[in-house]
C-alpha cells in the first residue's frame, strides 16, 4: 500500500527551514561553548603561570631580604682583613727580646758573664752563599751585640760555638779581645752575632711574609 504526502509543499519546505535554523543554533551555540571552554582552560593556564610568577617574585624577594642582610657581614669581614693586614704590617719582623735572653743564659759559660748587651733589628736583608751545587740564600733581620769578660780564653771558643747552635743565630765573631791586667788569665771580649730569620716571632715571621719580607 503506498502512502500519499496530502502536506502542501509549503509546510513541508517551513518545517526544512526550521530544522536547519534549529541546527544552525545548535551549531552556533556549540561553537560559542566551545570557545568559552578554550578561554576558561587557556585563562586556567595564565592563573597558574601568574601564580607561579608571584611565587617567584616572593621567593626572589626573601632571597634578595637575606642577601641584604649577609652584606654587613661580608663588610665586617672585609673591615676584619684590613685589621689584620695592619696588624701584620705592626708585627712584621718582630724579634722576643726575652726569648733572646733565656737563650743568651743557656749557652754562655759557666766562667764568662757579660757587662753589655744590644740588639738591633733591620729591614730583612739577603745574602747569598753557593758551593758547587747548591746555592742558598740567608735573610738577616739584625744583630746582637755583647760585650762581656771570661776567666778562660778557652771559653772564648765555646761561647762562640754555643752562639751559633741557637736558632735563627749565625756569624758568631769577636771583634775584639784583650787580656784583663786586673784579673790573671782573663780577657774581655766584644761579640756579635746576626739573627736570621729563623729568630722572629710567628707572628713577626707571618708579618714579614704577608709584607713581602
Amino acid at each position: 500500500m503506498s502512502r500519499v504526502n496530502l502536506l502542501p509543499s509549503e509546510i513541508k519546505k517551513g518545517q526544512e527551514t526550521r530544522r536547519r535554523f534549529i541546527l544552525f543554533v545548535l551549531g552556533g551555540i556549540a561553537l560559542i561553548l566551545l570557545v568559552i571552554g578554550v578561554w576558561f582552560i587557556q585563562s586556567m593556564r595564565l592563573s597558574s603561570v601568574q601564580s607561579d610568577i608571584d611565587a617567584q617574585e616572593q621567593k626572589n624577594a626573601s632571597l634578595q631580604q637575606e642577601i641584604n642582610g649577609l652584606q654587613k657581614y661580608e663588610q665586617l669581614q672585609t673591615e676584619a682583613q684590613q685589621e689584620q693586614q695592619l696588624l701584620d704590617t705592626a708585627y712584621a719582623g718582630e724579634v722576643s727580646f726575652s726569648g733572646m735572653l733565656l737563650d743568651v743564659s743557656k749557652v754562655i759559660p759557666s766562667d764568662t758573664y757579660l757587662t753589655n748587651f744590644s740588639a738591633s733589628l733591620e729591614p730583612p736583608a739577603a745574602e747569598s752563599s753557593s758551593t758547587s751545587s747548591t746555592t742558598t740564600t740567608t735573610t738577616f733581620v739584625g744583630t746582637m751585640s755583647f760585650s762581656g769578660e771570661t776567666l778562660h780564653f778557652a771559653s772564648l771558643s765555646t761561647w762562640l760555638n754555643r752562639l751559633e747552635s741557637v736558632q735563627g743565630w749565625a756569624n758568631p765573631w769577636t771583634s775584639n779581645v784583650t787580656a784583663d791586667p786586673s784579673v790573671a788569665g782573663a780577657y774581655k771580649f766584644d761579640t756579635s752575632v746576626d739573627l736570621t730569620q729563623d729568630a722572629l716571632t710567628q707572628r713577626g715571621a707571618a708579618g714579614a711574609e704577608a709584607s713581602g719580607g
